[in-house]
């Protein structure tokens, strides 16, 4: 199966414009959401959501990552792929219950 390691190449600029890279991005997406039903799947796809512009798939994420405690969470105001996010209120109240300033 494709979906071993979540690297930042899922989200990079190539698959963020390109439609082959779409492509990818969605059926990468089809096998961890498959794959997530049989072991824990790390809520990092959110990059790969942030690629798509799915919005409401990249909070999901982002807020399964809060109340696990994900270790990637940390990175969050400062991950350039997530910049387009920040002016949308859940990206600020996520920001406000992770006290972030």
């Amino acid at each position: 199966m494709e979906v071993a390691c979540f690297d930042d190449r899922f989200a990079s600029e190539k698959l963020r414009f390109g439609p082959l890279g779409k492509r990818k991005s969605r059926k990468i997406l089809q096998q961890v959401n498959e794959l997530s039903k049989k072991q824990y799947v790390t809520p990092y796809v959110d990059r790969i959501y942030a690629a798509l512009g799915e919005g409401d798939q990249v909070f999901r994420c982002l807020d399964i990552g809060y109340r696990e405690s994900e270790a990637l969470t940390v990175c969050l105001k400062t991950d350039p792929r997530l910049d387009d996010l920040h002016s949308d209120p859940r990206f600020q109240d996520l920001m406000r219950r992770m006290n972030f300033p």
